[in-house]
């Protein structure tokens, strides 16, 4: 039985989101709330920039004349059938739900990322949180060494703000991982090297001091920078000292923590290594798999290698490109879901694979897919999600959505739903508006 104050009861009750007046709806908040809390929920974002085709993936159309050369293979799932080249994910299928019927209108590679990442549509005054950053600030707890949200290879020049904490601040930005140390996410025309006779090595850069700085004189430092940021007042002033004060404290908690053995890759085997894949979407699995072992709430990995990182943009030689990436993508996908579900992790953890938009059911003249943001696949998986289940479906040559057509709001409501957090819990805009993580409506059919 509660014994404390009245006050500590109304401060508990408030940090729940109860207040006098609130909807009738507040009960449902309230256990979304505790369940998120009480089960852990973590989230991976498996992120396929270029739009991957669903027509070569998940929603295949064999014999007609969009179909295109691969074959189907039948999954552990009576009626569901990935292709030919997912074959270990295939064998995965009872954990994975299949969302066959996105319909988002935003053919663009900037807006359709805008708007799958925050539910918004493009050019609205108002800087909206992607939605991993939202989701890392309701999951997160109280330890400040550890990230709310740690983004691996991110070639987010496409679209900054689709994958920023906007309005949420700056302590809610998430901790860039990158393949080298001069790659710089906001540039395009970068290249991960895929090179199989040796792993690619993943690193936050400026992680680890200098090798020749003692830790005394590494502590005399920090002490005299204290000294000065508390004379300056950073802490407490508006704008850039107080976003400054942010990220370097951040930094420092982060370098000082346990965590930092999570993105060092040479400790685990070899064999390992290998089996998630030496390239650098296969090492960015395998460090998510670390990160989630850590308590890290959000982690996001991106398969965004190839000419401006925007992998999947098959407008030429659409089979070869995605034969290739498919192969990799099973590889490193399947692995994770086999250590997360070996470890009792995957009830925890809820894997979304998801890109901007899909391509054209019509080949094109360069044996190519073009933008199609009509009727496109999403998967989600893991915890939360009722795995072995298909949503919608398209036409049969895959033009159009003819059944149950889901809106980019409405799968990331679903999202937010299979970790635990209620779609419309609201954060305070930089203007001190009320604003929802999302509008959409969960796909509750598929959800756990």
């Amino acid at each position: 039985m509660y014994r404390g104050s009245r006050r500590n009861c109304l401060k508990t009750l408030l940090s729940l989101g109860v207040c006098a007046g609130a909807r009738a709806a507040w009960p449902s908040k309230l256990a979304a709330k505790m369940s998120a809390s009480g089960h852990q929920r973590r989230l991976i974002v498996l992120w396929m920039p270029g739009g991957p085709s669903q027509m070569d993936t998940f929603d295949l159309k064999p014999g007609h004349d969009n179909g295109g050369p691969f074959k189907e293979i039948q999954t552990t799932v009576p009626g569901m059938k990935f292709s030919e080249h997912l074959p270990k994910l295939a064998q995965l299928a009872d954990h994975l739900s299949i969302v066959r019927s996105m319909q988002t209108k935003e053919g663009d590679h900037s807006r359709g990322t805008f708007l799958i990442r925050t539910g918004q549509r493009p050019g609205v005054p108002l800087r909206y949180p992607a939605l991993p950053a939202a989701l890392a600030k309701e999951l997160s707890h109280d330890n400040p060494s550890v990230p709310g949200y740690v983004s691996i290879l991110p070639n987010s020049f496409i679209s900054p703000a689709a994958f920023g904490a906007g309005f949420l601040g700056t302590a809610r930005e998430p901790l860039t991982v990158a393949g080298t140390a001069t790659f710089d996410p906001t540039q395009p025309n970068q290249t991960q090297p895929t090179d199989q006779s040796s792993p690619v090595e993943l690193r936050v850069d400026n992680l680890l001091p200098p090798p020749d700085l003692q830790r005394e004189q590494l502590e005399q430092r920090k002490r005299f920078w204290e000294i000065l940021q508390d004379s300056y007042g950073a802490p407490r002033r508006p704008g850039p000292a107080a976003t400054h004060d942010t990220v370097y404290r951040r930094a420092m908690q982060l370098a000082e923590s346990s965590l930092v053995d999570a993105f060092d890759l040479q400790q685990e085997s070899d064999d390992t290594r290998r089996k998630y894949g030496l390239d650098a979407f296969g090492q960015g699995c395998l460090m998510a798999r670390r990160l989630i072992e850590r308590d890290v709430p959000v982690v996001e990995v991106s398969l965004s290698d190839g000419p401006g990182g925007l992998s999947w943009d098959s407008h030429a030689d659409n089979f070869a490109t995605v034969k290739s990436l498919s192969e990799r993508l099973d590889r490193s996908w399947s692995q994770l879901m086999i250590d997360l579900r070996d470890s009792g992790l995957l009830e925890k953890t809820t894997i979304v694979w998801m890109g901007e938009f899909g391509r054209t059911p019509k080949i094109n003249e360069n044996t190519g897919r073009d933008h199609f943001p009509n009727a496109w696949t999403c998967v989600l998986g893991g915890a939360g999600i009722q795995g072995g289940s298909i949503v919608g479906a398209t036409s049969v040559g895959g033009q159009e959505v003819t059944d149950r057509p889901v809106s980019a709001p409405d799968f990331l409501a679903t999202i937010c739903r299979a970790v635990g957090v209620a779609p419309d819990t609201e954060n305070l805009s930089e203007d001190r508006r009320p604003v929802k993580i999302t509008e959409g409506t969960p796909i509750t059919e598929i959800l756990a």
